[in-house]
């Protein structure tokens, strides 16, 4: 007989919440030899980003929130070309053996990408992807935290070699307490999670060889014949990736503990990270350092992973249907991996009773932290972390979430909507779904539904300013264009873009943007004020956008103007900690509010 899907969902919650204690248990603690990393890795995107990193790293450690002992580590990639996550880990490679030489094979490493600017989360774009703030635990876990926690049984059953993850998904799974997920085969090993058709073709999907069992527990080594990367609905049928699973009826569902199998569903099996063994890892090294310089950008899934497998054939090579920008020594470098990394295995930890989510964008980020999401329920997620939010409403569909923030109990915050790092005073009116991150708002202000602000601390000319970005949430800051006279292709918060800059009294010259004059977007748009002070700030870009919302005209020609591609390179990564710091202070003075379920009470310390 099958568990039912409420038993499965249980079992999720009860392994997530193991997993939780046991890191909670060795925060501020020196760990002993084995039972942890013996070094994380975090990559960044270029050297601002890389002391962005260190800065919070360093804080982290000062106040004992990761465990001690550990060699924690940020590699920049090298200025120039984009090298993609597959790029950074040969120079992650390279980076471990200049500090460790001979030593780093008998390590485990955890390898974090976290080197993007995160367009479609800005939000995280300042302080990094894998900083960014969950609703959960006392003082409030980012990325990081959870990152270690959800993988803190890893290290014990892993041979010397590197774990590669991404900075904004996350990964639970539950499996028998006989069960061990080991990490101690030759080559590669991936997870890999069931998911349906439509889920396959935007990620990797695995080709398994059969498995000579009819039994299908809740983890399976599995061999992989070959691995798709992005595959169509047509390939995945093809090439043999597609299983059937037994699935319950409704009826049965609904009557008790155990259901009948009485249909099928299809699916595949995705990826998430992946575990290289250091003899792997020393190939890969010894090939970067033959090369030089990169110039191209390479995936670590779909260039590596691709590679791997009996079945694998060098026809992926030239396929740059998933490239956003095919550069002309892509396909010659493809090869030379290809070539390199033929006859390596990938093995496959098949975990059936598993969830894979993505919280990389600013739609993902609303609907998980703020609805009835399932993640919110296996990882305990608050709709109050940390917070005075006399006006919350735990528990309730779509309440807002609100971070490590002070939100005076007149003031309104609409449904769907985040606030996190703020202070929002009696007057102040959130419109739903959206998010409000790091702002100071103590006059009268009305921010519209769907809308995006977060303010930065900035430092210009040796002087503490601020800025700070506003938009719609659905906007996209990645779409660009090659000239100015295609710009109208831009919008803002709904309007054409056009149409907003003479709102403002702007006009649509090469000026008007910073960087690149072939790369013209909202991200290097010059159409915020820069402020003497974080709350002037936040009111102007208010304005900025509510004459867009209200089609009422705005004069910022007085203004000194930045687009957010300068306000990272001005950012003031002190200033910001220092400004959460002042909140988290205020916040105990006043009386931190937060409805804590009694199983998830040990993550808020007192």
């Amino acid at each position: 007989m099958a568990a039912t899907e409420a038993g499965r969902d249980m079992a999720l919650r009860e392994a997530t919440l193991r997993k939780l204690r046991k890191f909670e248990r060795l925060r501020g603690q020196i760990v002993k030899v084995g039972e942890f990393w013996d070094v994380v890795v975090i990559t960044a995107a270029d050297e601002k980003q890389e002391l962005a990193y260190k800065q919070q790293l360093s804080r982290k450690l000062q106040q004992k929130e990761l465990p001690l002992g550990v060699h924690y580590h940020v590699f920049a990639d090298p200025a120039g070309a984009k090298i993609g996550n597959g790029g950074s880990t040969l120079c992650a490679l390279q980076c471990l053996e200049e500090i460790y030489g001979d030593r780093w094979n008998c390590f485990t490493i955890l390898l974090i990408h976290s080197g993007g600017y995160s367009q479609r989360l800005p939000n995280a774009s300042a302080l990094g992807k894998i900083f960014t703030a969950l609703p959960l635990g006392s003082p409030v876990y980012q990325m990081l935290e959870l990152k270690l926690a959800m993988y803190i049984d890893f290290p014990s059953h892993m041979s010397p070699g590197i774990l590669v993850t991404c900075a904004d998904d996350i990964e639970l799974y539950s499996v028998r307490e006989t069960d061990i997920l080991r990490f101690d085969k030759p080559g590669f090993t991936a997870l890999a999670h069931p998911s349906d058709l439509l889920i396959g073709t935007t990620h990797g999907v695995f080709v398994l060889e059969p498995s000579g069992s009819s039994e299908c527990g809740d983890l399976e080594y599995r061999t992989c014949h070959r691995f798709l990367h992005k595959p169509s609905l047509e390939e995945m049928c093809q090439s043999g990736a597609v299983g059937r699973k037994r699935t319950l009826s409704p009826k049965n569902l609904a009557v008790g503990d155990l259901g009948t199998p009485n249909s099928h569903s299809d699916f595949v099996y995705t990826d998430s990270l992946f575990y290289m063994d250091h003899n792997s890892a020393r190939k890969l090294l010894a090939f970067y350092q033959q090369l030089g310089a990169l110039t191209c950008e390479i995936d670590a899934y779909g260039d590596f992973l691709q590679a791997l497998g009996p079945g694998a054939t060098m026809e992926y090579t030239k396929n740059t249907a998933n490239v956003t920008r095919e550069e002309s020594g892509l396909v010659k470098m493809r090869e030379k991996i290809f070539h390199l990394l033929q006859g390596t295995p990938l093995n496959v930890v098949a975990l059936n009773n598993s969830k894979f989510y993505h919280i990389g964008t600013t739609r993902e980020y609303l609907y998980h932290f703020t609805s009835d999401s399932p993640l919110k329920s296996e990882l305990g997620l608050l709709s109050t972390a940390v917070s005075v939010f006399p006006g919350g409403s735990e528990g309730s569909c779509e309440a807002p979430c609100v971070i490590q923030s002070i939100i005076d109990s007149r003031a309104s915050v609409g449904l769907g909507s985040v606030v996190e790092y703020s202070w929002l005073g009696p007057d102040v009116t959130v419109g739903a779904n959206s998010i409000i991150s790091g702002c100071h708002v103590l006059t009268k202000a009305a921010l519209p539904p769907s809308s995006f602000l977060c303010a930065l601390s900035l430092r210009v000319n040796g002087r503490i300013m601020y800025a700070t970005m506003a938009y719609g949430v659905e906007d996209n800051l990645k779409q660009s264009v090659k000239a100015l006279s295609d710009i109208h292709s831009l919008r803002f918060s709904g309007l054409g873009f056009l149409e907003c800059l003479d709102l403002w009294g702007l006009k649509g010259t090469e000026d008007l943007f910073s960087g690149s004059q072939t790369s013209l977007s909202l991200w290097t748009a010059r159409i915020f004020p820069v402020c003497p002070s974080l709350s002037e700030s936040v009111m102007a870009s208010l304005r900025l956008l509510g004459a867009v919302r209200n089609a009422s005209p705005l004069c910022l020609t007085s203004h000194e103007l930045l687009s957010v591609e300068e306000m990272l390179f001005y950012k003031d990564v002190e200033a910001m900690m220092r400004w959460r710091a002042h909140i988290v202070q205020e916040i105990h003075l006043q009386g931190c509010q937060a409805d804590v379920s009694e199983e998830f009470s040990f993550l808020c310390t007192p």
